[in-house]
């Protein structure tokens, strides 16, 4: 809700080429209370004023000289594209009414003018108007803060895959058919993940059925060690860790890991102590 003050305090312009309906609608404002009020009698500077200040009312008389209200309405348009158009028109002729609100007005008061239903009026525009600014205010910064999110997100994902990059040989991503979809390093050579061929390339095959098992059972799996015969004879070990992957709907959408070659690792043995 706004509060009472907010109201008052709305920036209003009066459009009249008569300066006693100018003068006649300024002090009626200024009896109820509103403090910021601009009058005009030239409807041409209408549209860069707003432009410039951004009204949240107009008070917008119809007939009038060299430039009508009609033309008036539609050059705000041009600046209210897609918004809110805050025109409360003032007209003396019923026909105009039905008109000016198929043109984009919001609201008509009737001359002469009934002082207690132009103050409703103008009371109601302002209320809707104001609420129209606040809702696209906060839209605004929930877009900024969206992005800013969506950002940081970025950053952090970025900063994950460089440190798992860091600490691992490789990084891999595949999809819920088991098609790489991200990685890094030699992945397809040295796991087979997402390969075309189901060729033994010397792995073990029973090490290699139970990483595979894992996989499609969606089972998350930590330092898992295979191993592969190369054509010179020397086995290679591999160890590999892999978590599925879910989306907000609990949908499995594929796996991630992290591996790297441990060989040297494996082969390593200590030095033999010479004897004293």
């Amino acid at each position: 809700m706004l509060d009472p003050s907010e109201i008052l305090s709305g920036n209003i312009l009066i459009v009249d080429d008569q300066e006693a309906n100018v003068m006649l609608l300024e002090q009626m404002l200024r009896n109820a209370g509103y403090v910021n009020i601009s009058t005009t009698q030239d409807p041409r500077t209408v549209c860069a004023a707003h432009a410039e200040h951004s009204y949240d009312l107009i008070l917008l008389d119809l007939q009038m000289p060299e430039m009508d209200g009609f033309e008036v309405i539609e050059g705000l348009k041009l600046i209210e594209q897609g918004g809110y158009l805050p025109v409360l028109v003032i007209t003396a002729q019923p026909g105009h009414k039905l008109r000016a609100l198929k043109a984009g007005a919001k609201d008509f008061v009737s001359k002469p003018f009934d002082l207690v239903e132009v103050q409703t009026r103008i009371h109601n525009m302002l209320e809707v108007r104001l609420l129209y600014r606040r809702l696209a205010d906060y839209n605004r910064q929930l877009e900024q803060t969206v992005a800013e999110r969506t950002a940081e997100l970025r950053a952090s994902e970025a900063r994950f895959q460089r440190f798992t990059e860091l600490s691992s040989d490789w990084y891999w991503e595949q999809d819920a058919q088991g098609q790489l979809t991200r990685f890094s390093g030699p992945v397809s050579e040295m796991l087979g993940i997402g390969a075309d061929s189901d060729g033994d390339g010397g792995w073990n095959p029973d090490e290699r059925a139970e990483l595979k098992e894992n996989i499609a059972s969606r089972t998350p799996f930590l330092d898992f060690i295979f191993t592969r015969t190369r054509a010179d004879g020397k086995v290679q070990y591999l160890q590999v860790s892999g978590e599925p992957m879910f989306d907000s709907s609990s949908r499995f959408t594929g796996y991630r890991g992290i591996g790297m070659d441990i060989t040297e690792r494996m082969n390593w043995r200590p030095p033999t102590a010479t004897p004293a």
